[in-house]
């Protein structure tokens, strides 16, 4: 058995979980979390950690240099953010973009897309 220590990420509480790992890596035991949320937080982040990404893109053909935020759709596996940042670092998306216009569809296979989030009209 190993024991790990997170910090529970899913409501303001951000409660220290001390978290019981098997040989196999799979949670035995959740402790220190104040709700049920804490339980599934430890085991997602043991099994199969996962998270959000923001950022900006560079937009071509305006008169201005610009930029456009950009964010996941939803997570992504935790050791493809690097991978998934290259992308998005040499992506470029053409005017006009509008909140929503997928600027990568599907990044690295993860059925994840890659989505403006404001309006880049000229």
């Amino acid at each position: 058995m190993e024991k790990k220590e997170l910090t529970c990420v899913v409501c303001p509480f951000g409660c220290l979980l001390e978290v019981e790992v098997d040989d196999n890596n799979d949670v035995t035991s959740v402790k220190g979390n104040t709700c049920n949320r804490g339980v599934k937080y430890a085991q997602t982040e043991i099994k199969d950690p996962r998270r959000n990404i923001c950022s900006t893109v560079k937009v071509t053909g305006s008169k201005d240099t610009y930029i456009v935020p950009v964010k996941t759709s939803s997570e992504i596996p935790k050791d493809k953010i690097f991978d998934c940042m290259e992308q998005i670092n040499n992506a470029t998306i053409p005017v006009p973009v509008h909140i929503g216009d997928i600027v990568i569809k599907n990044i690295l296979d993860t059925g994840v897309d890659i989505l403006a989030t404001n309006n880049v009209l000229e």
